[in-house]
């Protein structure tokens, strides 16, 4: 096995991207399991959920989308995760394999983005809940208005002293956050508890939630919503999918990632998004209005004491939250780049930054940014990456890899210059059928400016990005 030491290449290893060796592979199922519930349990999940009904779906209809995702997202998951269940590798190397040794900053770097911009959506869902307590106190503040490019003046303060909060912890070390991953796990699912039984009261009965019903009036006008929603719901874990291996290098066996993410993912996630849709269409019969978002729902208590305590809770949760999901994958990610020159603390530094960059306040400000800009964006990043990673790993190398090689530039997988143009090319050709359809959503392009089936395979960005990149890479790889 390949450890720190044996090779004399020390550009492409570190501590952090050393193989596990078997002695501390000690994850079982219930391990994975628990990882999920946990990762599962978070404000954006809610908010997931409560953006469908917000869109026009009904009860039945948002589960049966958040559903579908995530079990079409398992499966790139549990095939990703099984190199770093075999070899004790994590994503920044398993990627050098299709990629190159050099090249695998590229699959890197955007993965890393996207948990930049995961980062600054969380860190505004803190600063926003920072917020509505100094409003509960302070009734005469107004409501944050995300209409214009930036929010008012005291919300955003609040969103940079939350910010500042996670870079302290991140100063501080991951350790510091163990403690409110522990008080998350105890919160959230209490909480989440609290606010169904609040809805189902509030609306006296589950039976008038459940008849809120659909708003679309036809199939197609449905399907035109279900499909974008459904890249979406895949979308969310985009990411995941392909970084899992950072987690499964930690599994005795293969059978205990497979097993753990099938217990874990979708029923934890279905579970928490049908809390989300409850609550939301509560909302509906309570206020007159359906509220997706689930920090001003809390902000719009009547007891100054229960706004606090809602908000004291998911700002805690969300600090850890953040740190787990957001900062510890990424910053690895930059590390990467220069393993001797980039530690941890400087990754994470640099997520921050972007995390700000990206305006995360103007993402969440609808469902519709939230959905059709930003899950179907990155997946349209991220599928063409999923593609070319598992046809390689299982079709090209039928799960066999030289260990010692995916630390050396001058092994298998070093290919020209460190890039395995192949993948590039095959990389490019996925993303392209997406980009109309972005170009169009963004209001760069007019929509006259390409055929309408062409733009509308935007809303398939995930499914399309991945098949397009693993056939183009299957034939390029395969033509000698």
């Amino acid at each position: 096995m390949t450890e720190i030491g044996t090779i004399t290449d020390s550009s492409l290893i570190n501590e952090d991207l050393a193989p596990i060796p078997q002695s501390r592979r000690t994850w079982s199922t219930w391990n994975y399991a628990a990882l999920w519930i946990s990762m599962s349990l978070c404000i954006p999940t809610y908010m997931l959920a409560s953006s469908l009904i917000q869109g026009g779906m009904n009860w039945w209809q948002a589960i049966l989308t958040i559903f579908l995702g995530n079990a079409i997202v398992l499966i790139p998951m549990i095939l990703n995760g099984h190199a770093g269940a075999k070899y004790g590798i994590p994503f920044p190397v398993l990627a050098r394999v299709s990629f190159g040794t050099n090249g695998a900053n590229i699959p890197a770097m955007l993965r890393a983005i996207v948990a930049c911009g995961w980062f600054g959506i969380q860190t505004w869902i803190g600063g926003a809940s920072l917020y509505n307590i100094l409003r509960a106190w302070n009734p005469s503040l107004e409501e944050i208005d995300l209409t214009g490019f930036f929010p008012q003046a005291l919300p955003l303060l609040c969103f940079f002293i939350f910010w500042l909060l996670n870079m302290f912890i991140v100063y501080l070390g991951v350790e510091s956050i163990k403690k409110l991953l522990v008080f998350k796990s105890i919160f959230l699912p209490v909480a989440a508890l609290a606010l169904l039984f609040w809805a189902i009261s509030a609306a006296h009965g589950l039976g008038p939630i459940l008849e809120q019903p659909s708003k679309f009036t036809d199939t197609p006008s449905f399907l035109n919503f279900f499909f974008p929603a459904l890249t979406g719901m895949v979308g969310f874990w985009a990411t995941l999918s392909l970084n899992i291996p950072d987690f499964t290098r930690y599994a005795k066996n293969q059978k205990a990632q497979i097993n753990g993410q099938i217990i874990g993912l979708p029923p934890s996630m279905t579970l928490f998004a049908f809390i989300g849709v409850v609550v939301t269409s509560a909302t509906a019969i309570i206020y007159g209005n359906s509220e997706w978002d689930i920090v001003k729902l809390a902000g719009r208590f009547d007891s100054k004491l229960m706004v606090s305590f809602a908000m004291i809770g998911i700002i805690i949760s969300t600090l850890a939250t953040n740190i787990a999901a957001n900062i510890v994958s990424p910053a690895n990610d930059f590390s990467n780049l220069s393993p001797s020159k980039i530690s941890f603390k400087t990754g994470g530094y640099i997520t921050g930054i972007i995390g700000i960059l990206i305006l995360p306040w103007k993402l969440i400000a609808s469902p519709d940014g939230y959905i059709f800009t930003w899950l179907i964006a990155y997946s349209s990043l991220l599928g063409p990456v999923g593609g070319i990673m598992i046809v390689d790993y299982f079709f090209i190398r039928k799960k066999n890899l030289v260990a010692d090689d995916l630390y050396k530039h001058e092994g298998a997988y070093g290919y020209k210059n460190g890039f395995n143009y192949k993948a590039i090319i095959a990389l490019l050709m996925g993303i392209a059928p997406n980009l109309p359809g972005f170009l169009l959503q963004v209001k760069l392009i007019s929509a006259t400016a390409f055929p309408g089936w062409i733009s509308d395979l935007y809303h398939y960005a995930w499914f399309v990005g991945f098949l397009v990149s693993g056939i183009v890479y299957l034939l390029l790889m395969r033509k000698k």
